[in-house]
């Protein structure tokens, strides 16, 4: 069952990451993952917070914090090193196979950190600010699942890594902002 599942990943993946290419992904989504490409929005978060929410902005960004630093240490320091899975461009039987277009990096696989730590953000966000404007949930999911399909059409993680990691950090994601508005009442 193990052995089908990672056929079908690497099958996926190379539809990702080989099918579906085309000049504008190969602009555009290498810029997706990475983490200054964002920082306008980042910053447009902590102002939007702390303007709206005088008295609480900051324990709401603390939260955020809080989600992100606990889907990084699950994702990276427990998951990752249980699993030990090998990025799709160290793997000796995927490396002919795959079009890098982003350094490979070291480390491991599963789960996509980058996929963990962005849905932990959007989900959290939700919790808090999604009964404001309902476009904002589609919104912020959209944004988070981009940088997950930049992660593979790179070539730096199997569907697989990316889909449980968004998974670990919508959770973690969601149990921070329902703890937070039940501590806090945000």
């Amino acid at each position: 069952m193990l052995e089908t599942l990672q056929h079908w990943d690497a099958a996926f993946f190379q539809f990702i990451n080989g099918s579906l290419s085309n000049p504008v992904f190969d602009t555009v989504l290498p810029w997706f993952r990475e983490k200054w490409f964002w920082t306008p929005v980042y910053l447009f978060v902590v102002a939007f917070t702390v303007i709206n929410f005088p008295s609480r902005g900051w324990i709401i960004l603390f939260g955020l914090v809080l989600a992100v630093g606990l889907s990084d240490f699950t994702s990276s320091s427990i998951v990752k090193k249980s699993v030990q899975r090998l990025r799709p461009c160290n793997d000796p039987e995927m490396f002919e196979k795959i079009q890098s277009r982003a350094p490979c990096g070291g480390g491991y696989s599963f789960t996509s950190s980058h996929a963990a730590n962005h849905f932990a953000v959007a989900v959290f966000l939700i919790g808090v600010f999604g009964g404001l404007a309902r476009w904002f949930r589609p919104l912020a999911l959209t944004w988070a699942g981009l940088i997950a399909f930049a992660q593979v059409y790179v070539g730096v993680h199997y569907p697989g890594d990316v889909l449980f990691g968004a998974a670990l950090g919508s959770t973690i994601g969601w149990w921070t902002a329902y703890t937070w508005h039940r501590w806090f009442l945000i």
